[in-house]
């Protein structure tokens, strides 16, 4: 099952983020994320409710810790993807967030076969090549020294929510995730606050708005799909298999959008294929 529901979270997650980036190319990115972030927080507390049953506080300041290093995560990320080119803040956020939690599964004693561990490697790979952009030009300000900064940093805040995320786990799925989701969301519409960027609501369309729901609803389901995988099996086949979310975006952007898949990307996918195939078998 930990294959099922890691498979889904990237599938959410990847989702989530082909809405999310739509809409904030007629947006800024954080208007978005004062709307889809909260949506997400009332999609959670309310299953939690309607779930009934005690609230185990024991990994919920697990869970605030997740949700801080998620907010904190996106809004490096963004900030990284304005001070340097995509081509080099994509691929490098992406790779720390898979290797730094997965660094921890092994060293806390997870050993799975050797195929797992091939396709685990050739899963990170694939993570990479997927999130990789086209060079370009790019813009005479833009500092990729300083954007790779922002790339690792947002790498560490996104592998640290993986983590604390699982940790907060003890205390059950939805209200672990529905504490990590609310404080996100705090964090996110404070800096979006300070920052004046409005509400994504003001002026939007209704198929804009749409999507901005939309993707605070899958983003929040990806969360708990995620913290069941964590459940379900090894942590690290968990975090390997969530965090190929990339590849689940570009296709979306391929089949919805239309834009075309390079030869790296599309050989990202490949062994994006090939990777479950080893972790799965």
């Amino acid at each position: 099952m930990v294959i099922v529901f890691a498979l889904s979270a990237a599938v959410l997650y990847g989702g989530a983020d082909f809405l999310g980036g739509a809409v904030s190319r007629r947006t800024r990115a954080l208007s978005v994320l004062t709307v889809s972030a909260p949506v997400g927080a009332i999609l959670l507390l309310a299953a939690a409710l309607a779930a009934g049953g005690p609230v185990r506080a024991a990994g919920l300041p697990w869970a605030v810790g997740a949700g801080a290093a998620g907010g904190v995560g996106l809004i490096m990320f963004y900030v990284g993807l304005a001070a340097g080119p995509m081509r080099v803040v994509a691929p490098v956020s992406a790779l720390v967030s898979t290797v730094l939690p997965l660094g921890v599964a092994v060293a806390s004693g997870e050993r799975p076969g050797p195929l797992v561990y091939a396709g685990g490697i050739v899963c990170v790979a694939a993570t990479a090549l997927v999130s990789t952009e086209a060079g370009g030009r790019g813009r005479p300000s833009a500092r990729p020294a300083r954007g790779f900064a922002y790339a690792v940093g947002a790498g560490l805040a996104f592998g640290l929510f993986f983590l604390f995320l699982r940790n907060a786990g003890v205390s059950g799925v939805l209200w672990p995730s529905a504490v990590s989701r609310v404080t996100g969301a705090v964090i996110m519409i404070g800096v979006a606050a300070f920052m004046g960027a409005p509400p994504a609501w003001r002026g939007a369309t209704p198929w804009l708005l749409t999507g901005v729901i939309a993707s605070g609803l899958l983003d929040a389901t990806a969360n708990a799909c995620y913290l069941l995988a964590t459940q379900a099996g090894l942590f690290g086949i968990a975090v390997v298999l969530t965090s190929l979310y990339p590849a689940i975006t570009v296709l979306l952007a391929r089949l919805v959008l239309g834009e075309r898949l390079r030869p790296v990307q599309l050989a990202g996918l490949v062994l994006a294929v090939a990777g479950i195939a080893l972790v799965s078998g």
